[in-house]
């Protein structure tokens, strides 16, 4: 691989250090036509020239007046800005040789200089050694800080457990938090210097006689060490730096991995840490997580439901179940329209929990795409009922928050009525009342638009939030749809009751219906009826079942209607 030099076309500089003239003209001569050589007669003149990266190489005779080689040899390896240049030695005295070997010498050149090739080739070698160790130590350690850079860490815990199976290991991830505010308000200059005083305290702070530190990112630093207290460690820590900033107030947080699974890789160990630490990311009371491996089974059975979102809408693993809803206005219960829910068939994993997967996505705007699909295979299948039963069953739909938020939302939900061949009236939205305390005019503005196109539109799960009032004040909606708590809370909780009345009472004023959910029993449907709820859905009528099981209920209704 090619480098700098000859990228450049530029020839390495060499400093010859010889005083007697005629040894110093043979050296240059055997050496001129590769290098740029420059000279001294002495170990003074030669010191005065030198500076760091001046020379790739020097070429150092030991026995000279004023300096001998030997007190520039042991200057320049005393000097922290000079120690790297490579140093060959020249002398005719065997002993010599191995104590500047010894002193930090690289190489030695026998006198006299009667091999020219040999000479050459031990310069050359020389000198590529060091400049690969340069670019090597270049890499190894974060020129700030000086901790070892990520790649350079890892190996060396590598060795470690090689070497040393004995005992416990932790692992430890630290994290400034906010710390590009830090640089933003103050400046990168106390940036740095905040980093630099982690890294300088880190060593004092975990006491232990095996430790290793890597800084990966800007405010990140790794430690593995030996098994000991850490969370001492880390208070002792955050006190240096409260000592030194004071108002400043730079917070760390730690995930600690106590004793480490030595059987796994260094970069999962630490990934557990660093996932233990995202765990109090913006959590103000907790400066210390512990990692957990339920938690951990935890994460990596949620990044699994991540990576697979899109293959299991392409495979149509997610199915869509109808829950049914009864008129019960009249004297017998009448099935009038159908809640989509949606379920995962996954293939390896088999069913999983909407309670697992509903939550999560909603969490990281996954539920858009979810969503989506729901709203096309409901839309759809209420395409197919009426073809196959001629027989007209709206079905509800949920509408996230982060769907709130969507500036194509009308136009997406246009696409699916004309894609499937259904109305307006057919697909019925539930938007969830806590989307109108995220965004109260972007609720009130996507509400009016849709419902000015005919579709219709009801507040989920009202009453579970702080903001249900105020959103119907400001909001015109078409259906309220109670929580589910108030339902089962009838029997226990006389307060549920009266808040049922009230919310009735509201509907009626406002001249929509009201849904009830979570109908388990005859009595709950009974107390609901006597207090004027239009329509309810539960367990008591069914639980969400597939499509073509859903087609009893609509068979059912269709016998009814022809008897009648």
């Amino acid at each position: 691989m090619r480098n700098f030099y000859e990228d450049q076309n530029i020839k390495r500089k060499v400093l010859i250090v010889e005083d007697e003239y005629i040894n110093r003209e043979i050296l240059g001569n055997i050496l001129m036509d590769e290098y740029d050589v420059d000279y001294a007669c002495d170990g003074n003149e030669a010191w005065e020239k030198l500076a760091p990266s001046a020379y790739s190489l020097i070429l150092l005779d030991l026995i000279m007046p004023v300096l001998s080689g030997t007190e520039l040899l042991a200057r320049i390896r005393n000097d922290p800005n000079l120690r790297s240049m490579p140093v060959i030695v020249m002398t005719s005295e065997r002993d010599a040789e191995v104590d500047s070997i010894k002193q930090g010498a690289a190489d030695f050149i026998t006198k006299p200089y009667d091999m020219p090739e040999v000479i050459l080739a031990r310069c050359e070698r020389i000198i590529k050694l060091s400049e690969d160790a340069r670019i090597i130590r270049s890499t190894e350690r974060d020129s700030l800080t000086d901790l070892y850079s990520r790649e350079y860490f890892f190996e060396y815990i590598r060795r470690i457990d090689t070497y040393i199976r004995d005992g416990k290991r932790d692992v430890l991830v630290l994290n400034i938090d906010h710390f590009r505010l830090i640089n933003e308000m103050y400046g990168r200059g106390t940036g740095d210097r905040v980093l630099k005083k982690v890294a300088d305290t880190i060593n004092g702070a975990f006491r232990s006689s095996l430790i290793i530190a890597s800084r990966p990112m800007a405010d990140t630093f790794y430690v593995y060490c030996e098994h000991d207290e850490k969370e001492k460690g880390v208070n002792f820590l955050q006190e240096q730096l409260d000592k030194t900033f004071g108002d400043l107030k730079v917070r760390l947080r730690a995930g600690i991995y106590q004793d480490a699974d030595m059987n796994i890789a260094p970069e999962d160990r630490f990934d557990r840490a660093q996932q233990t630490c995202d765990r109090i990311r913006g959590d103000f009371l907790s400066s210390v997580s512990y990692y957990d491996k339920d938690f951990h089974v935890k994460s990596v059975y949620n990044e699994r439901l991540i990576k697979d979102v899109d293959s299991a809408i392409k495979n149509h693993d997610f199915v869509v179940y109808y829950q049914p809803k009864y008129d019960i206005t009249g004297e017998t219960p009448k099935l009038c329209s159908a809640e989509a829910l949606v379920r995962w068939k996954h293939p390896e994993l088999g069913m999983i929990s909407p309670g697992d997967f509903i939550p999560l996505f909603e969490h990281n705007g996954l539920i858009q795409k979810v969503d989506n699909y729901v709203w096309d295979r409901a839309a759809w299948q209420v395409n197919e009922w009426k073809k196959k039963f001629g027989f007209t069953l709206p079905v509800s739909v949920n509408v996230s928050r982060i769907d709130v938020f969507d500036p194509q939302l009308e136009e997406k939900l246009r696409k699916v009525l004309s894609d499937n061949g259904i109305t307006e009236k057919d697909l019925m939205l539930e938007i969830t009342e806590s989307a109108y305390a995220d965004n109260a005019a972007r609720v009130k503005e996507v509400t009016e638009k849709l419902r000015s196109e005919g579709l219709k539109i009801g507040i989920d799960d009202f009453g579970s939030g702080y903001s249900s009032l105020n959103m119907i004040m400001n909001v015109t909606v078409d259906v309220l749809k109670l929580d589910r708590s108030f339902v089962g809370n009838l029997k226990k909780d006389e307060k549920s009751l009266m808040l049922i009345e009230i919310i009735i009472g509201i509907a009626r004023f406002l001249n929509v219906p009201v849904v009830a959910e979570g109908v388990e029993d005859e009595d709950q449907l009974k107390t609901l009826k006597g207090l004027g709820c239009e329509i309810v859905q539960g367990f008591y009528f069914s639980e969400p079942v597939p499509a073509e099981e859903f087609e009893d209920f609509i068979k059912k209704e269709v016998e009814k209607n022809d008897n009648n």
